[in-house]
């Protein structure tokens, strides 16, 4: 796979918003929210060029039951992919790069609050959305034709984020309360 990197694109909204409507017909009930989350997410930074959409659903083994209403999008089903607890799909277009992936949690799992800080804490915080689109510009130019090691030179970055973002949401949840 390519690794490229492009400037921010405000037509990622609208590419998320037309997919997430398909998808909501496509899961309805069993579907409780639906978020743009990733970089293409995030304003003002580069990305690769993926949609990266975020279902909570209301019980994951019935969206493995509803997974042909997904397959009939264009999506492929690829089980858990490495994270416990989700089910990721990704879509192609014709010519088979990919546009848009899904990473779907049953409600109340703490990735689904650990994806939507990142992507507040990174819109709130533009220095360290920089930080993070510069170190994404410089391992796609240094992996061009790796993703496995341009994944890995952003995991460091990521986790410090999600603490950071975390400690964040916190703070948020914790002044709301007093």
């Amino acid at each position: 796979m390519k690794v490229a990197v492009i400037p921010h694109d405000p037509k990622w909204q609208r590419a998320f918003e037309i997919e997430s409507h398909q998808i909501a017909l496509a899961l309805s009930e069993d579907l409780a929210a639906v978020h743009h989350i990733g970089s293409t997410a995030i304003p003002q930074i580069y990305a690769k060029p993926i949609i990266d959409i975020l279902l909570e659903v209301k019980d994951i083994g019935k969206l493995e039951d509803r997974a042909s209403h997904l397959e009939a999008l264009g999506y492929e089903a690829m089980g858990e992919f490495g994270i416990p607890g989700r089910r990721y799909f990704r879509k192609n277009d014709s010519g088979g790069i990919r546009t848009h992936q899904i990473h779907a949690f049953e409600i109340g799992s703490p990735q689904i609050e650990r994806h939507i800080a990142f992507r507040d804490y990174m819109t709130v915080h533009p220095e360290d959305a920089q930080k993070y689109s510069e170190l994404k510009r410089e391992l796609a130019r240094q992996y061009p034709d790796d993703i496995n090691g341009y994944m890995d030179g952003k995991d460091g970055f990521i986790k410090e984020m999600d603490l950071k973002a975390a400690a964040w949401r916190s703070s948020l949840t914790n002044r709301a309360n007093s």
